[in-house]
């Protein structure tokens, strides 16, 4: 595919010889058990759920968090390593992970930040309203709330139709005009949440 003959956006399954039913978890290489914990479980609020050796590497353990909704993020950890805010960005890298938070704790959570001493940046992205901040190992963490109230199981077909509002607006991203046109063209109610003003952070890097 080129951008002349773009792969088609649609919340319909492709032709595939089978589809996935959703994300299980995903694991991230970590440091040490005392900082993963301290980050994950007491600042940004993951119960730690299970905590084995790593099988594929006994040297190693792996923790499991429950990122809110019963998907799970899971960290090897080892106790000679120490946190190194470094990562390091190329092909095959992690870029970040983003989780789910309540737009009604946007305050509390910028606040935690703050009295943790993790910088952090705001942004309206359009179809999102997300907080960057990073992890004791410097990866990226996005702090992410939709906009506007959408039932999970219409999300696809929302951001769907709001790309081909965008693209017939010929808009460069999708903007809060294209998520209200979906949602009304769609039937859904539109209620947007009460979230800070913020820049689209376009071109920050």
């Amino acid at each position: 595919m080129t951008n002349d003959d773009p792969v088609p956006v649609t919340p319909e399954r492709p032709d595939a010889p089978f589809h996935t039913i959703g994300t299980d978890h995903i694991t991230i290489w970590g440091s040490n058990a005392a900082d993963t914990v301290a980050f994950y479980r007491d600042l940004l609020g993951m119960p730690l759920v299970l905590r084995q050796p790593n099988l594929d590497d006994p040297s190693q353990t792996h923790l499991f968090f429950d990122t809110g909704d019963g998907r799970i993020l899971t960290v090897f950890v080892s106790d000679d390593r120490p946190s190194a805010p470094g990562q390091r960005p190329g092909v095959g890298a992690v870029h970040h992970l983003c989780f789910s938070v309540d737009p009604e704790e946007y305050e509390t959570i910028m606040e935690a930040l703050d009295a943790a001493g993790h910088g952090y940046n705001v942004f309206d992205r359009g179809v999102f309203h997300s907080i960057y901040t990073r992890d004791n190992n410097g990866l990226v963490i996005e702090l992410s709330s939709d906009k506007y109230e959408i039932p999970l199981d219409r999300k696809g077909e929302v951001l769907a139709t709001a790309q081909r509002l965008r693209e017939e607006d010929g808009a460069d991203f999708a903007q809060d005009r294209h998520m209200e046109g979906a949602l009304e063209e769609l039937g859904l109610p539109v209620k947007k949440y009460d979230l800070p003003e913020a820049s689209a952070g376009v071109g920050v890097r």
